[in-house]
């Protein structure tokens, strides 16, 4: 049976964080969220619910998918279907009512992030025409006492040293545009922003990466979170012994 898809709109925000987690019982990682940080994510990373999707059956809410969007590129920012209704079409209709909208809008690229080990949704965005653009990783490292070989700077300056490249899109400069906590740090050979939080996270960075996340660990234990596989400082957390979390594809789709 096709499933009746809806604007997010047509949930409350703590029904579709429920929906949210239910949708990812199961999952490779699952995802506790309540109402408070789905609020947060709405904000921080631009869902649009007029955009965003639920699938409905019977009445019932089976399914979301996320959609965020700024200027021309969207992000998928999650997908999820619950167990019962999983392997049924669900998924796939829910991101073709996604693609749909985000042409309705004249957004040129959609962009996911999907683990490496679940094949089975890799499979559903190639058949949609995705493609990789690179494996990223999550890392994490231990924090430690180290001699600051930088100093701390307002984030705007340390921005100032980043060339214009492409980053994940919790990382892009519209993400951190709506953070009131980035902090900047530049060293002889590099710069970075970074946040402090639960953990340290660096955000974006530019030159010698080895003494920026010494740096880093300073504040507490590291988060990293998808780091192109190939970048320099993959190989400096792996030497300083960090370890990966996730791996993952992201992939574009080109509407």
């Amino acid at each position: 049976m096709t499933p009746d898809i809806r604007s997010a709109r047509s949930l409350s925000l703590g029904e579709r964080a429920e929906l949210f987690t239910a949708a990812y019982e199961g999952y490779l990682m699952p995802m506790h969220v309540d109402a408070s940080a789905l609020a947060w994510m709405q904000e921080k990373f631009d869902f649009d619910l007029d955009a965003s999707r639920v699938a409905f059956r019977d009445g019932d809410p089976v399914g979301l998918a996320n959609l965020a969007i700024r200027d021309r590129d969207a992000w998928v920012g999650g997908v999820g279907v619950v167990p019962g209704s999983r392997r049924a079409g669900v998924g796939e209709a829910l991101m073709r009512a996604l693609h749909e909208e985000a042409r309705s809008r004249d957004v040129e690229r959609v962009w996911l992030e999907v683990i490496v080990e679940n094949t089975g949704a890799l499979a559903l965005y190639e058949k949609l025409g995705y493609e990789t653009v690179q494996d990223v990783e999550v890392w994490t490292l231990q924090s430690a006492e180290e001699e600051l070989a930088g100093r701390e700077v307002p984030a705007a300056e340390a921005k100032g040293q980043l060339p214009e490249r492409h980053e994940p899109w919790q990382r892009a400069d519209g993400t951190l545009s709506h953070y009131d906590d980035v902090r900047g740090l530049v060293t002889e050979s590099g710069a970075m922003l970074f946040c402090v939080r639960s953990t340290a996270q660096l955000q974006q960075y530019a030159g010698e990466p080895d003494p920026l996340i010494r740096a880093l660990r300073t504040y507490g234990d590291v988060y990293v979170l998808n780091l192109p596989a190939d970048d320099p400082a993959a190989q400096v957390l792996g030497e300083l012994g960090g370890s990966v979390a996730v791996r993952q594809h992201e992939m574009v789709l080109e509407l």
